[in-house]
């Protein structure tokens, strides 16, 4: 006959010993457990959500030092282009003034390459018959006085290693050296980066590598032949608008007021300078996107979910923390703060202004246009974004507290980090109590159960000796 006792049920009491036992650990368990859980979710959304600020400030700062380039800038009130790149590329900066300029260039700005005799037995051929020895190179300066390296040659040099010890010394000087071979042998060729008449380079000291670089090599060089490949050092010849012009260098930087021109060939071209309000318009919409990727961040992660109703269901990461309002607040200071760049003030007059229900930026188009035509503001808008103090600059001073190296998102990281731990250890805590209060539970049911079991054993006995008694009597 099968046993009515149940599985997890005491043998001796009938009871579900097993059940009861779960259901007291649970009832001392669940106050712990819940605290414990509710604290888990919170500091993990607070994990998630200071990772995600500092992502996006991070993103913010990298995007507001893009716009403060000043080696590119972005926020130039004119734009400068040029007909043909292939004579010459050019850029306006915000002095410069709208026009047609023609730009004729003659020739452009050479430096100085020399090549010494040639050596027959190749670059590895010996230096100075092996003994040691100080090669001086000298170079002209346009209008000034020469400029004079003295390079050590060693014992046993090569020509090969006089190129290498010239090039590991002196290459951010401007000076550069090479082995080239042609029918007579190798020869040392040395080369500046300085250009104009006047720079020409050339070499004493070391008998076979004596070169005078204001002399040029003739087309049908021998094997003693030496001095100017091609020509001597010469200056840019162009003209502009019709006036002649001689610069040393081909990067043009004062020739035409505001306007920075590189030459880089022979011919024609034409440079057309003016607003640059297309420019300006992406420039500031960029400034505009970022910073709203940031304020529509804080948002969403402050703002709990809404029902039907309008009431607040689940919240969000970050919902009743005071610091992504805090870096908003911080971030909408330089906003209103004056600027200094004349006429230029405050961002309004560009149509930029601040929403008072998201803290996000609207940026009115049609504002912005007549600001850039009506008004000539074109001018001054690189002084009000990355002028000295500038609103770039102040808006990274003010975010900087919270993304620098040991700042308050890194502050609050540790500390989060620390709750995170606790939690644990009081998880580990609470299950090693469970596991210590299942273990004693089950052992006073198991008692009791035992002690039931032997109870109605003993009763059992007694009336089965009374049912025999009672038929005894019965038969007598």
């Amino acid at each position: 006959m099968a046993s009515p006792i149940l599985p997890g049920t005491g043998l001796g009491s009938g009871l579900d010993t097993g059940a009861i036992v779960k259901a007291l650990v649970n009832a001392d368990k669940a106050a712990k457990q819940g605290q414990i859980d509710r604290g888990t979710t919170t500091n993990t959304a607070s994990i998630s959500g200071v990772g995600t600020l500092k992502s996006l400030l991070a993103t913010f700062q990298a995007s507001m030092k893009t716009l403060g380039n000043t080696t590119e800038p972005q926020f130039t009130g004119f734009a400068a282009s040029s007909s043909d790149p292939k004579v010459l590329s050019a850029t306006a900066s915000n002095s410069a003034v709208n026009g047609i300029y023609k730009i004729h260039v003659e020739q452009l700005a050479t430096g100085s390459k020399i090549a010494s005799a040639a050596f027959a037995d190749g670059s590895k051929a010996s230096v100075n018959g092996g003994a040691v020895g100080v090669l001086t190179i000298t170079q002209g300066t346009p209008g000034g006085a020469d400029k004079t390296y003295n390079l050590a040659i060693p014992a046993n040099s090569t020509l090969e290693s006089v190129a290498k010890a010239l090039n590991d010394k002196y290459q951010f000087s401007g000076l550069s050296a090479n082995v080239v071979t042609d029918n007579f042998g190798s020869r040392l060729v040395v080369s500046s980066v300085n250009t104009g008449a006047g720079s020409d380079i050339s070499l004493s000291g070391v008998p076979g590598l004596e070169v005078d670089g204001k002399q040029v090599i003739s087309a049908t060089p021998s094997a003693t032949s030496s001095g100017a490949v091609g020509s001597i050092a010469l200056d840019a010849k162009f003209t502009v608008d019709g006036l002649a012009i001689t610069s040393p260098s081909n990067k043009l930087d004062k020739t035409v007021s505001g306007l920075s021109m590189t030459l880089s060939g022979t011919g024609d071209s034409q440079v057309l300078v003016t607003a640059n309000t297309d420019g300006l318009k992406a420039s500031i919409q960029k400034f505009v996107d970022a910073y709203n990727a940031v304020a529509n961040a804080i948002t969403s992660l402050t703002k709990p979910s809404l029902d039907d109703s309008g009431n607040p269901t689940i919240p969000a990461a970050l919902t009743g923390d005071s610091m992504p309002r805090s870096i908003l607040a911080a971030m909408r200071g330089p906003l209103s703060e004056t600027g200094n760049s004349g006429k230029l003030t405050v961002l309004s007059q560009l149509g930029i202004t601040t929403d008072q229900k998201t803290g996000a930026l609207n940026f009115d188009s049609v504002k912005f246009t007549t600001a850039m035509n009506d008004k000539k503001l074109g001018g001054e808008v690189q002084t009000l974004f990355s002028g000295d103090n500038g609103l770039l600059s102040r808006m990274d001073k003010a975010i900087s507290p919270y993304t620098e190296t040991g700042g308050i998102l890194d502050t609050r990281n540790t500390a989060l980090a620390k709750t995170k731990t606790k939690l644990e250890n009081d998880q580990l805590a609470l299950d090693r109590r469970v596991e210590s209060l299942t273990a004693v539970l089950t052992k006073k049911y198991n008692d009791m159960d035992t002690l039931v079991g032997k109870l109605k054993a003993t009763a059992s006995n007694i009336t089965s000796m009374f049912e025999a008694m009672t038929a005894q009597q019965k038969n007598s």
